[in-house]
């Protein structure tokens, strides 16, 4: 979805504690190694812009531009959605400065229960990051609806997602049903579909291991968006 007004360069925000902290500096040394990469291949091209949230006022803006005959509404104008790993977009020529998200990024860990049972304690039920992921989602599914693309991964890893827990069949929800460790860009089913990508396993990410995954969507979100735009869309301006 067209992104408009405030388009800039931030950096990752604070983060509440230790467990967190790793979790975002990970993801973000993996944006990192994909801005670079795309740095290098589009960056003569194309501007790159990384914000780490979305306003939910902007996104009923733009919903109510694109359907006009809906009704769309949040209560106020400092509520926002923050990704883990921010959004990255590729900005359009004109006087609006529009953005086109290329990656959304997101990261959770979820469960304790191995490191109980190391110490002897017994186990808990177990937790619901993966619940509170469901916000953002529902969300970002919407920003996104004026596109046939869902650039949106999330990385999960903890004892919760080992394979036989009943916690991947939440993911998997989430998911719409598709399958885990497995990359959906594109819109299905004329368009119904727009899953995302959910990367989910008992052992962590590596920041090695999420670049890859991530550059390869980026990369595809920007020639999804030459083809429908046209590449001048997007030419950096030069004297």
């Amino acid at each position: 979805m067209a992104r408009k007004n405030q388009l800039r360069t931030q950096r990752a925000g604070t983060v509440i504690n230790a467990t967190a902290k790793q979790q975002e500096s990970d993801i973000i040394k993996a944006l990192h190694k994909v801005i670079g990469e795309l740095e290098l291949k589009f960056g003569t091209r194309v501007h790159f812009i990384h914000e780490k949230q979305l306003y939910l006022h902007k996104i009923v803006a733009e919903l109510k531009d694109l359907y006009p005959e809906a009704e769309f509404h949040c209560h106020f104008e400092n509520t926002f959605i923050k990704p883990d790993g921010g959004i990255l977009y590729i900005r359009g020529t004109g006087e609006e400065n529009i953005g086109y998200p290329i990656l959304i990024s997101e990261v959770k860990n979820q469960g304790t229960n191995d490191r109980r049972i190391r110490e002897g304690k017994p186990k808990q039920s177990r937790g619901n990051a993966i619940e509170r992921l469901g916000k953002n989602l529902i969300g970002l599914r919407t920003a996104l609806m004026g596109e046939s693309i869902f650039p949106f991964i999330c990385f999960g890893y903890g004892c919760d997602f080992d394979n036989d827990s009943s916690i991947l069949d939440r993911v998997s929800t989430m998911a719409l049903f598709g399958k885990l460790n497995k990359t959906y860009l594109y819109n299905e089913v004329c368009g119904k579909l727009n899953r995302g990508s959910f990367y989910f396993r008992l052992e962590p990410w590596t920041v090695k291991e999420m670049a890859k995954i991530m550059q390869d969507i980026a990369e595809r979100s920007l020639f999804y968006y030459f083809s429908k735009y046209g590449e001048d869309h997007f030419k950096i301006d030069r004297p």
